[in-house]
């Protein structure tokens, strides 16, 4: 019987079919819009990513984006819309990084011309709500003016935080900065602590626009699994970095990836 035991044992260490499967790798990178459109709830500064020195950092992070060797690059952009994304890689040279701040130019498309790689996946689903003006409404309309007010302190807090890094921090600062167990916490909180209570007992505004939230990023979390093969064994993700911070907790639970952290490959 011992003997039985030590084969079979002996079978799995050297079996792949027992053994068990190698994880793969997903440097996560969360980032601040580089041309903010001013879009998003929260009205942060624009940081300029064509300085010179900018620049230069941009070299060096791409660089070191090339040396842990993605075989696939998912980036915000509409998945309905990929035959454009396509057209856009390919005609696009190296004079675009002088011209285009996007950070799916300055650093999704540029690392993928390094790696020499022939596309571009968009993972981003732009068919989920974010009724913001509604959720407001809701906490009005229910009287919860502690959460009025904790809402608005939250964001002017957020705005002043982050404005005050992008006039002190280095581009490379920034991005670690915004991939940081802190700024990943801060991102998740407001849905579930401010968000998700808004509305009186038989209105479920705020639930709902968390809801959308969640199946925003679990519908671009799909595709990143869908579309990565059995032959990828790495992976990179730039999204923004609320995006990010959401995939994390999907990641957590999914034994198929590990998280690589720009921190890391930036070393």
């Amino acid at each position: 019987m011992k003997k039985l035991l030590l084969l079979f044992l002996f079978t799995v260490s050297i079996n792949p079919v027992f053994a068990q499967s190698k994880k793969k790798q997903i440097l996560l990178i969360g980032t601040f819009h580089f041309e903010n459109p001013g879009l998003d709830v929260a009205q942060i500064n624009t940081f300029n990513v064509m300085s010179h020195k900018s620049q230069k950092e941009l070299e060096d992070i791409t660089n070191k984006i090339k040396r842990f060797g993605p075989n696939k690059i998912f980036v915000e952009w509409n998945y309905e819309k990929q035959d454009k994304l396509d057209k856009f890689y390919a005609k696009n040279t190296d004079s675009l990084f002088q011209k285009n701040a996007d950070e799916r130019v300055q650093l999704a498309l540029r690392s993928a011309k390094k790696l020499g790689h022939k596309k571009l996946f968009a993972i981003d689903y732009n068919q989920a709500g974010f009724p913001y003006d509604s959720l407001v409404k809701g906490m009005q309309e229910a009287n919860q003016l502690d959460l009025i007010k904790k809402n608005k302190e939250e964001m002017a807090a957020y705005e002043k935080s982050q404005n005050q890094k992008i006039a002190k921090y280095s581009l490379t600062e920034l991005l670690i900065d915004c991939n940081t167990k802190e700024s990943n916490t801060e991102n998740v909180n407001w849905y579930l602590e401010t968000a998700n209570k808004a509305g009186k007992t038989d209105n479920f505004v705020g639930a709902y626009l968390v809801s959308e939230w969640y199946r925003r990023n679990l519908y671009m979390y799909s595709l990143i699994q869908k579309l990565t093969e059995n032959k990828d064994d790495k992976i990179m993700v730039l999204l923004g970095a609320g995006h990010t911070a959401m995939l994390r907790e999907f990641i957590k639970y999914d034994p198929e990836f590990e998280i690589i952290e720009l921190k890391d490959v930036l070393k």
